[in-house]
């Protein structure tokens, strides 16, 4: 059965997020389209208000060419949670060419960066419908703009967050709205092909093949992931028999796989602080790309390959970051952000479990690493924002919102938080939430809720001076550490 939102966001986030977009749910089918939004501090034109998305089903035809648009069809099934002439999909970045809705053609246009879709009849609230949309998918970027796709040495792979998702599909692309994905990607022979979840057949034709992929947890928009390239998928297994799998360019298979061979110690690792994995498998996607970033998309986390091959980069650190991505399949990925404030939620807990890891695995003292990092905190905070207020950042620069503040400055939130409540307390939480939340979404609020009830006691205080104060609190068990100055300014 499809699941439905109340089976997977609370019905106050819900309330919140859709509050000020349902009353624009109903517009006349004469009146101009626009684009529309969830509400999201942040972003607030991302998601659209009037629907739940149960699953995707994406179609991609690569040619070859990694600057050539790549031929797709989506189909969107979702439930109607109001009475809708319209309905606003997310879509940015290619050209489409006929949609339909529940098989019957459709008229179609666009606004801002919706798709704006009138089906033949409108769609009573609690009704089911299918969105189908034949469009191109283009790979190369927008001026200014990254995202979406990103284009390999071989291939093509994805990288989605913050609003990206929307630049390579028609979705509904806010992780408030999670749901199943089964994904076809075509690609001539020599090129393999992989994407989130467990294969689910192959099929060859004509010189071409043609993947089958199919998740069986529930995903947001933003960590969707296909890789294309002339790769080489290496199996193994993890922890309690957990299917594993990383793709590695095929030239660099032998020389990659100690770090390969990484992952189930880590996974283990992981799984004694917070319990059991989350999802169906994992793996890492080695790509030879150049983002900048490494990312937590859901059962396949991208990196780029150098930091694997760079001789300068420290074993320890190069694995704690290994550890920083697969963290993210418990905090982010099973439990997303209810809204892009609670990135915190996300980055802080992955910093937490790097700097863990690191102290635990190679001596690096995390409280070290703490000191350091609230001595910084004020000016993180004047930068970037209190961690869980943070500012928006620039026009077309989604991806700005990730700064220190929600990284090493929302891990100092949480060193805090054990202080606060005790290390037993503390490790109580963070296995009863991800266990409370897993497969959903939750917020800043829900986690002080939880925190609360764990301590016995009112955190309320707590967590309003360490998430949204613009100065940073006292360290409780640590009067001597002072926030650094801000630094002189040269005279003239």
């Amino acid at each position: 059965m499809p699941l439905s939102l109340g089976s997977r966001v609370p019905r106050r986030l819900k309330a919140t997020l859709l509050a000020s977009a349902v009353s624009v749910c109903l517009v006349a089918a004469s009146a101009p389209a626009e684009p529309l939004g969830v509400g999201d501090r942040l972003f607030p034109y991302l998601g659209n208000p009037g629907y739940d998305v149960s699953s995707y089903d994406l179609s991609f035809t690569y040619g070859g060419d990694n600057g050539k648009p790549l031929q797709a069809v989506t189909t969107i099934d979702a439930w109607a949670t109001e009475n809708l002439e319209r309905v606003n999909l997310d879509f940015a970045h290619g050209t489409v060419e006929a949609v339909e809705v529940d098989g019957l053609p459709a008229e179609f246009t666009t606004a801002g960066e919706d798709l704006v879709v009138t089906p033949k009849f409108q769609l009573p609230k609690g009704s089911w419908m299918r969105i189908t949309v034949h469009h191109t998918s283009d790979p190369v970027p927008e001026k200014g703009r990254d995202g979406g796709w990103v284009r390999t040495a071989d291939g093509l792979a994805m990288a989605n967050q913050v609003d990206a998702a929307h630049l390579v599909f028609p979705c509904n692309d806010h992780p408030s709205d999670k749901a199943m994905f089964t994904f076809h990607v075509t690609a001539p022979d020599g090129y393999t092909a992989v994407a989130n979840g467990l294969p689910a057949g192959v099929t060859r034709t004509g010189g071409t093949t043609t993947w089958t992929y199919r998740t069986q947890h529930p995903m947001a928009t933003e960590l969707a992931q296909v890789s294309i390239g002339r790769s080489t998928v290496v199996h193994r297994t993890g922890p309690h028999g957990l299917p594993l799998r990383d793709v590695v360019p095929t030239e660099d298979r032998e020389a990659l796989e100690p770090w390969l061979a990484r992952t189930p110690d880590q996974i283990a690792w992981m799984e004694s602080k917070v319990g059991t994995y989350p999802f169906e498998t994992y793996g890492v996607l080695m790509a030879s790309v150049a983002t900048g970033f490494e990312l937590e998309t859901q059962t396949l986390s991208l990196f780029e390959k150098k930091l694997f091959t760079e001789p300068a980069l420290p074993r320890w650190y190069v694995e704690s970051i290994m550890v920083h991505e697969l963290s993210h399949q418990w905090f982010g990925d099973s439990v997303s952000p209810g809204t892009w404030s609670d990135v915190w939620l996300n980055e802080g807990h992955a910093t937490w479990y790097e700097a863990l890891y690191a102290e635990e695995k190679a001596n690096r003292p995390l409280e070290t690493r703490m000191k350091a990092a609230y001595g910084a905190s004020d000016r993180w905070r004047e930068a970037g924002g209190p961690p869980a207020l943070p500012k928006p950042p620039k026009l077309r620069q989604k991806i700005g919102v990730f700064r220190a503040n929600v990284y090493d400055g929302a891990a100092l939130v949480l060193y805090a938080l054990r202080q606060e409540i005790g290390k037993p307390d503390f490790e109580r939480l963070e296995r009863a939430w991800v266990l409370a939340h897993r497969d959903g979404t939750a917020t800043t609020a829900d986690f002080e809720r939880l925190a609360s009830g764990i301590a016995g006691r009112d955190l309320s205080g707590f967590f309003q001076a360490w998430l949204y104060g613009e100065q940073t609190p006292p360290m409780p068990g640590h009067p001597d550490w002072k926030p650094a100055p801000p630094p002189r300014t040269a005279k003239n």
